[in-house]
């Protein structure tokens, strides 16, 4: 019998509170089905699609209700409850899943909606993990570049970026040089799309084409040059790290913004700094 999967079994016995599955009439290892999930008119020897998993008590169980997520597949389940060792996910089924502290890459609270996949522990028991699922999403998307899709944060990476999952199936990345400070696992996002790799994965952005964002990084600059009193203490040659550290933008998206200040003759720059012109 296959634990976190659908199945056809046969009945091999009824009795008051349900009836007795295997896989063939002659097995000696039976699932109960309870009595409430049992189709109408079914008989001994008749096949029924169920699926498997675990009650309260550790036993094996049979169900006809549709769980929202199945073994090695991904779902986006709700936070139900969030206990000393885990986490509980509403799933469909009487018993939440289980998510331990172990599989989590940021921790949770409830109510959060988080995109999981479904694992078998060292238990026997089924459990839900945040982690690698970046090797089971699709690199198939119907998406190019400069479309604009909705995606949900499911990992960050300093050397990277942040990983997203677009319409919680698809492969994609913010890259690091992006300002993601302010999202946490979770967050659904509006980004749009700037290359599909050959691969199929998608590069994404939050921020709009660069001929419409130098008005809002222009003016993102002119704050950061005010709290310098006036006085920004480095040029476009300073290091991506220090540009990104100071201002929160690429290197490159900091340059056209200077630009654009530049030829507004708003700024003046010196061989070591960015002065404000009053």
């Amino acid at each position: 019998m296959k634990l976190g999967e659908y199945q056809k079994l046969k009945v091999i016995k009824q009795v008051e509170f349900g009836v007795y599955l295997a896989e063939q009439m002659e097995d000696e290892t039976l699932v109960l089905l309870p009595a409430k999930q049992v189709p109408e008119g079914t008989a001994v020897g008749d096949s029924i699609e169920v699926f498997l998993y675990k009650d309260s008590k550790d036993r094996l169980i049979a169900t006809t209700n549709k769980p929202k997520l199945v073994l090695g597949g991904l779902a986006v389940l709700r936070v139900a409850e969030v206990g000393k060792i885990g986490a509980f996910l509403d799933w469909g089924l009487e018993k939440d899943l289980f998510l331990p502290y172990k599989e989590m890459t940021a921790r949770v609270q409830p109510e959060d909606e988080v995109l999981v996949t479904l694992y078998i522990d060292k238990s026997r028991r089924l459990c839900a993990s945040m982690k690698h699922i970046y090797d089971l999403l699709s690199t198939d998307s119907p998406y190019h570049k400069g479309d604009v899709v909705n995606g949900r944060v499911y990992e960050f990476s300093d050397n990277f970026g942040t990983f997203v999952a677009v319409d919680d199936r698809y492969s994609a990345m913010l890259p690091a040089f992006e300002d993601c400070s302010l999202l946490k696992i979770g967050d659904v996002i509006e980004a749009r799309v700037t290359k599909v790799k050959p691969d199929g994965k998608l590069d994404i952005t939050m921020r709009e084409a660069a001929y419409l964002q130098i008005d809002e990084d222009a003016q993102k600059v002119m704050e950061v040059i005010e709290e310098y009193a006036g006085v920004l203490p480095f040029t476009d040659k300073a290091s991506p790290e220090v540009i990104k550290r100071e201002t929160g933008l690429s290197k490159n998206a900091f340059k056209r913004a200077v630009g654009r200040l530049y030829k507004e003759r708003r700024i003046e720059i010196t061989e070591k700094a960015i002065r404000k012109i009053k």
